[in-house]
């Protein structure tokens, strides 16, 4: 090799050295324009105390993470902190040993205002269209990302509310695509706690809305509550007879407060969720699922829940990489300190809190004949629930064998989970009238999946009104007798 050779070998190779360790180009951590978030705890009363802490909890990441009190919008029924029920009045915890998550949290939508109304005009920028509350709305623009997040009971098809109607999967999504056509955002993440969560997206959602959906269950299994009282110091002290937590909601909660999101991805904590979520067996876990445009899942999380400056991280990150090995050690670090607690199905949590002032009470004492009243009752009025559908169905679809197979006939992925919506509301609203009221966490709203099927089957409105006549005679639950006799604290 001769002096210039030489010469050119050692300048490539220095070009090249350079080149190598030249930093990757930084990735943005953020919206051009404002994030927003609404949080929506979607039912009320001490037993689901859950619902309105994991919204707490999530209240005070966003706020680590730079949202404004004005780009937070918060709907909670605000009964639970101060209940006569709760231990520590005016603090909520979402782990058994966790810090209080209730003060400074804003009280926008309370009371009879959180409402399933209300919760659209938020989400459309509609002020005009609220009823009370603090007429904060969504008031984003084309550069802007929002985030939802909804902790409640559902069934197929539709979630609950503290007051009022349901929202429902279809309504919902119209709501979606006016604030889509408006060109009222640039992309946005829903992340949903509830039963069937999977049916308000599943064959609704379409995939050019630059809309990504995160749910804690599939479209025909329970999602489950967690830190639960009976096994502490796992779960939830003994005084508190409720669950602190739902299991996918403290998963992405603590995941969120253990990592930096500016070195996260929505689709790197989706995995670690999953993950966690099914952390048991499969008769107490459920399938977190994801929905809408899966692009948006490749983004940082700090541009959806924001940062936290003092974190110590740098103010941008290097490029992501998604691998199997980050998944396992981001499984490891997330589970490694995680008490066993067991999950508690969401519909049956309601009878974890009987059972557990039933057995806390003094034997021989007023208390305990009360609670075991309380306990009775509600295990009657579930059997009476299923009973009732049983028959209603054997009536409008061929005999009981029949009637239980279609009634719980389940959709092929991709599919709405029924063709005519409209049906599906009134045949939900005429068993509530006819047979029972369906408050968000009364057993009951399970069976809004055979309503849908009867729908699908072709069965018509005069023909249920007739069932339910027949199946429920006299026999009706008055509205608020389920929460106001038998669940009182």
């Amino acid at each position: 090799m001769n002096k210039l050779q030489l010469t050119t070998f050692f300048l490539l190779l220095l070009s090249s050295t350079a080149a190598s360790s030249s930093p990757l180009p930084a990735q943005k951590t953020g919206p051009e324009g404002t994030r927003w978030a609404i949080l929506v705890a979607g039912s009320g009363y001490y037993y689901n105390y859950r619902h309105q802490a994991d919204v707490c909890h999530a209240y005070h990441i966003l706020k680590k993470g730079g949202l404004r009190d004005d780009n937070i919008v918060v709907f909670m029924s605000d009964d639970v902190a101060f209940s006569v029920g709760n231990p520590r009045p005016g603090i909520l915890i979402n782990k058994p040993t966790g810090s209080d998550v209730y003060s400074g949290v804003p009280k926008d939508y309370t009371g009879s205002n959180c409402t399933a109304d209300n919760f659209y005009a938020v989400i459309l920028g509609n002020r005009s269209a609220l009823t009370g509350g603090s007429g904060k709305v969504v008031d984003s623009g084309p550069d802007d990302t929002v985030f939802i997040y909804y902790a409640d009971h559902g069934s197929a098809g539709l979630v609950g509310m503290p007051v009022g109607k349901s929202v429902y999967a279809h309504d919902l999504m119209e709501v979606l695509k006016k604030k889509h056509t408006a060109n009222a955002y640039k992309s946005m993440v829903i992340y949903m706690e509830a039963c069937e969560a999977g049916s308000m997206f599943d064959g609704v959602l379409p995939g050019d809305m630059n809309i990504y959906a995160v749910t804690a269950s599939n479209t025909s299994e329970s999602s489950y509550a967690f830190y639960c009282p009976g096994d502490y110091p796992a779960g939830a002290p003994p005084d508190f007879q409720t669950c602190l937590g739902d299991l996918f909601s403290i998963s992405w909660l603590e995941d969120s407060d253990l990592h930096d999101p500016r070195k996260e991805t929505l689709e790197q904590q989706y995995h670690a969720v999953r993950r966690r979520t099914a952390m048991d067996s499969e008769n107490s876990s459920s399938h977190v699922m994801q929905y809408g445009d899966k692009t948006i899942a490749h983004q940082l999380l700090s541009f959806y829940i924001g940062f936290d400056d003092g974190a110590g991280a740098d103010a941008t990150t290097s490029r992501i990489i998604s691998t199997t090995s980050y998944h396992d050690r981001r499984l490891a670090t997330a589970t490694a300190a995680i008490p066993r607690a067991a999950p508690v199905s969401q519909r049956d949590a309601v009878l974890v809190h009987l059972q557990q002032q039933f057995s806390l009470a003094t034997r021989g004492s007023q208390e305990k004949a009360e609670a075991e009243m309380k306990l009775e009752r509600e295990i009657f009025r579930r059997k009476q629930a299923d009973e009732r559908i049983t028959r209603i169905g054997a009536m409008l679809l061929g005999g009981h064998d029949n009637a239980v197979n279609l009634m719980n006939s389940v959709r092929p992925s991709g599919h709405p989970l029924v063709d005519d919506w409209d049906c599906f509301k009134s045949f939900v609203e005429t068993y509530e009238e006819e047979c029972e009221e369906m408050p968000s966490e009364y057993y009951g709203k399970k069976y809004s999946r055979a309503l849908a099927n009867m729908c699908n089957a072709g069965v018509t409105l005069h023909q249920l009104i007739a069932a339910c006549k027949k199946a429920c005679p006299n026999n009706k639950l008055g509205k608020g007798m389920v929460n106001e006799t038998i669940f009182r604290p």
